[in-house]
Formats: structure tokens, C-alpha cells, sequence
């Protein structure tokens, strides 16, 4: 089994704990790095000096201060260093407009905000899926 390395940006401190809780069991992901916004997933993703040690997705909260989802999904997709890798983006209102924004800028999917542990699980089990089915 490929273990797949995840960098989650979450703000809200209930939603990252719920995140690493409901997924702590699963031997398939590894949550590389919890940062609070966008600047500091680009803050992370530079102070690695090898591209190996990069992710194999991103994880991006909508509604970010400093930074939001669709800011840094933008600036990832820019960056010949970054733009290969899979970004998701999920907020609580995933409405049709985040999403046709999100994927013409690059995001692989859009989700809505899981609210328990079978829907956490059901959407590391879609966003695994989506990255192999491409590979």
C-alpha cells in the first residue's frame, strides 16, 4: 500500500483536530504539515529542499485569513515546482460558484466540509482514488 503525504491547511482548530482524529487509524495517508492558511502551505511546501519530500496532495480550506483556497490554489498552479502536485479544495459552502472558480483554477475537486468520521473517510477515500485513477 502507497502511503499518500498530505499537507492540510485549516484554520479552524475544531475542523483540523476533527480532520487528524477521524483519520489517525487510516495506514494508507500520512498528514505531512497543519498550517493556518495559504502562506504558510507556500511557507512549508519552499523550506523543503527536496522535491521528493514533497506532497502527494494538498488540502485547502476555503475560508483561510491572510490567505484563502482559491488564492493559494492559484499561486500553487503558477509554480513549476508545486503545480504537478493534486490540490483539493473544501470549505462548508461548497456552492456551485467555488467550485467552477476552484477547478478553472486548477483543483482537482471540491468538496463540502465533512461532518463525522465515515464522511472524512469517504472523502480521503475520493481524493486517493482521484489521484491514482490519474496516475
Amino acid at each position: 500500500m502507497c502511503m499518500m503525504k498530505i499537507v492540510l491547511a485549516e484554520d479552524d482548530s475544531d475542523d483540523k483536530f476533527f480532520f487528524v482524529y477521524f483519520l489517525e487509524d487510516r495506514q494508507d495517508i500520512a498528514i505531512l504539515n497543519c498550517v493556518e492558511n495559504g502562506l504558510e502551505v507556500l511557507e512549508f511546501l519552499n523550506a523543503l529542499a527536496d522535491d521528493d519530500d514533497l506532497p502527494d496532495m494538498i488540502l485547502l480550506d476555503q475560508n483561510m485569513p491572510k490567505m484563502n483556497g482559491l488564492e493559494t490554489l492559484k499561486l500553487l498552479k503558477i509554480n513549476s515546482r508545486y503545480s504537478h502536485i493534486p490540490v483539493f479544495v473544501y470549505s462548508t459552502y461548497a456552492d456551485l460558484n467555488l467550485t467552477d472558480n476552484c477547478l478553472a483554477a486548477g483543483a482537482v475537486r471540491v468538496y463540502q466540509k465533512p461532518t463525522n468520521k465515515d464522511s472524512y473517510n469517504l472523502m480521503i477515500d475520493s481524493l486517493i482514488e482521484t489521484i491514482n485513477s490519474s496516475k
